[in-house]
C-alpha cells in the first residue's frame, strides 16, 4: 500500500514539475525575447538621435566656419561687426535650436551678441571655451560643457571655434550657443516612459542633455558609474542593464558613440515599465498553471486518501513497535547499572570481563582487575544507620570514577560493599598504581569513620593481572584479586596488595 502511495505521489510530483518547468520555461524566454526587443528598439533610437545630434552640431560649425573666414578676412571691426551681426540675423531662424551667436576678442571681451545688447564690462575669458581656444592653437570645432548664461540664467551647450589676426596669433573666439531646452524638443517628442530617459555626452562622461531635463544634473561626470567603466570606455555600441547613478531607478540602457564627434547619445528605458506587458502575460500564465495543478492536485488527493487511510493503522503499529524497541533498550541500559551508586552493576561486570578478556588473548595484552572492599563498613552501618552507609557507597564510587580516567576501564560494583576495577591494557604494576591513587584519594577525601581505628573511611585493594592462556578461565583472574584483597585485610586493611606478594 505504502508503495502505491508512494508511485502516486511520484505521478502527480511528475505531471506538476513538467507542467510549472514548462510555464516558468516559456516566461522566461518570453522575458528575454522582450528585453532583446527593448534593446533593439533602443539601439536605433541612438541611432536615430546620434544622427539629429551630429547633424546641429554640423550646421553649428558651418556657421562658425563662414563667420571665422569672414572675421579673419575682413578683421574684427566694428563696420565688420556690424555686417557680420546683419548676416547672421538672417541664418539663426534656419536653426531653431540656436539660441544664439557670440564673437569675444582675445581678452573675451564680447563684440557681438546676437540674441541681446552686450551688457556693459561684459567678459567671457573664465568660460571654458575661451580659455580652451586661448591655450591650444588647434582650429577644430569645441563643443563645451553646459553652462548657465549669465544673462538669462538658460542653460545651454556651446559650439566654438578659435579665430587669429593677420599674424595668426590668438585674435578671439566665435561662440554657437545652444539652448538646452531647444534642444530637448526632439527628445521630447519621443515616448520612453515616466522611467525613461535621454542623453547626450561626452566620451569623457560629462553629461551634456538630459530628458526629462533636471537642472542638478546639468554638467554632472558619470564616468565613475558602472555603465561608463565596463561599457563606454571599449565600446562604440551596446546595450546594458543597470540602476542610475542619477535617479536611482534601473533602467535598459542603449548607448552609441559618434563616428565624426565626441559624443555619446544614450536612451533608457525603464526596465519595470518595459517589463509591464511581459509580467501581466506572466500573470496570467502563472493563475492558468496554478488552476490547473490545483485541479491535479485535488484529484491525486482523493486518489490517495483511500491508500493513506489503509496504511494509517500500520504506520500506528510501527510507531507502537518502535516505542517498545526503545523502552526495551532504556531497560536494557537499566539493567546494566547499579540503582544506587550509578555505577555499573555485577551483570555489566561479568558481561565487559568476557569481552575484556577474549580481546587480551587476542591482542597479546594483559588485563589487570582490581577488588575494593570498604573497611568496617558493617561498623560503619550499625554507627550511623543504613541512609549514611548509602551515602558513603555513592561517594567512594564517585571517588572510584575520578581516579580511573581511562574510558576502557570499567568500575563496578561487584556486591554489597565490594567494586571491582576492569583494567584492559595494564599490568599489575600499573594497577598498582591507580590503586595507590585510590588510596590517597580517599585519604583527602577524610569520610568520617568513628568506628575505625584510622577515624576516616578507608579501603582495602586485591590486584592481579593475566594474560594470554591465563586468561581462558577470567574465574582464576577474580579469584587472585580476591586472594590479594584477603591479604590486605590481613596485613592491617587502607592498603593495597598484588597478588603473588
Amino acid at each position: 500500500m505504502k508503495r502505491d502511495t508512494h508511485l502516486v505521489v511520484l505521478l502527480l510530483l511528475v505531471i506538476g514539475c513538467s507542467l510549472a518547468s514548462l510555464t516558468v520555461w516559456k516566461v522566461l524566454a518570453s522575458r528575454d525575447r522582450a528585453l532583446e526587443d527593448v534593446n533593439v528598439h533602443g539601439l536605433n533610437l541612438t541611432q536615430a538621435l546620434s544622427t539629429y545630434s551630429e547633424g546641429i552640431v554640423r550646421q553649428s560649425s558651418l556657421l562658425l566656419l563662414g563667420l571665422v573666414e569672414r572675421l579673419e578676412t575682413e578683421g574684427s571691426g566694428s563696420l565688420q561687426i556690424e555686417r557680420l551681426s546683419a548676416l547672421v540675423d538672417r541664418q539663426q531662424p534656419l536653426m531653431p535650436q540656436l539660441s544664439g551667436i557670440t564673437i569675444y576678442d582675445n581678452h573675451g571681451r564680447w563684440l557681438m551678441s546676437s540674441n541681446r545688447p552686450i551688457p556693459a564690462g561684459a567678459n567671457s575669458s573664465d568660460r571654458a571655451y575661451f580659455i580652451h581656444h586661448r591655450d591650444d592653437p588647434s582650429r577644430e570645432t569645441f563643443i563645451g560643457p553646459p553652462i548657465q548664461s549669465r544673462a538669462n540664467h538658460e542653460w545651454v551647450v556651446t559650439v566654438s571655434r578659435r579665430f587669429n589676426d593677420a599674424h595668426g596669433a590668438f585674435a578671439g573666439v566665435v561662440a554657437v550657443t545652444l539652448g538646452v531646452e531647444n534642444f530637448l524638443r526632439l527628445f521630447g517628442k519621443i515616448d520612453v516612459g515616466q522611467e525613461g530617459a535621454i542623453g547626450l555626452s561626452y566620451t569623457d562622461g560629462t553629461l551634456l542633455v538630459r530628458y526629462p531635463f533636471r537642472e542638478q544634473d546639468m554638467g554632472r561626470n558619470f564616468s565613475k558609474s558602472p555603465i561608463y567603466a565596463k561599457y563606454l570606455v571599449d565600446r562604440s555600441v551596446g546595450t546594458a542593464s543597470f540602476t542610475s547613478s542619477l535617479d536611482g531607478v534601473e533602467r535598459l540602457y542603449a548607448f552609441r558613440k559618434s563616428n565624426q564627434l565626441p559624443l555619446i547619445t544614450t536612451v533608457a528605458l525603464g526596465k519595470r515599465e518595459a517589463l509591464a506587458a511581459w509580467r501581466i502575460e506572466a500573470l496570467l500564465s502563472a493563475v492558468v498553471v496554478t488552476a490547473l495543478l490545483g485541479l491535479t492536485g485535488l484529484i491525486g488527493r482523493f486518489l490517495i486518501l483511500d491508500i493513506r487511510r489503509r496504511t494509517r493503522v500500520e504506520g500506528q503499529l510501527r510507531g507502537a513497535q518502535q516505542q517498545l524497541l526503545s523502552s526495551n533498550r532504556q531497560l536494557e541500559l537499566l539493567a546494566m547499572k547499579d540503582a544506587l551508586t550509578g555505577l555499573a552493576n555485577r551483570r555489566c561486570f561479568d558481561v565487559t570481563l568476557a569481552i575484556e578478556a577474549r580481546r587480551a588473548q587476542r591482542e597479546g595484552t594483559p588485563l589487570a582487575l582490581l577488588m575494593i572492599d570498604l573497611d568496617y563498613f558493617k561498623l560503619y552501618n550499625d554507627s550511623l544507620g543504613h541512609v549514611a552507609g548509602d551515602a558513603c557507597l555513592q561517594t567512594v564510587g564517585r571517588i572510584l570514577e575520578e581516579c580511573v580516567r581511562r574510558p576502557s576501564d570499567l568500575v563496578a560494583r561487584y556486591g554489597g560493599e565490594e567494586i571491582s576495577v576492569i583494567m584492559p591494557n595494564t599490568d599489575i604494576e600499573g594497577a598498582a598504581v591507580v590503586a595507590q591513587l585510590i588510596l590517597d584519594r580517599l585519604k583527602q577525601e577524610n569520610i568520617p569513620h568513628n568506628a575505625s581505628p584510622l577515624g576516616r573511611v578507608s579501603v582495602s585493594i586485591g590486584i592481579s593481572s593475566a594474560t594470554g592462556a591465563q586468561l581462558d578461565n577470567v574465574q582464576g583472574l577474580i579469584e587472585a584479586a580476591d586472594q590479594a584483597l584477603y591479604s590486605a585485610k590481613a596485613l592491617g586493611r587502607n592498603q593495597c596488595v598484588k597478588h603473588g606478594e
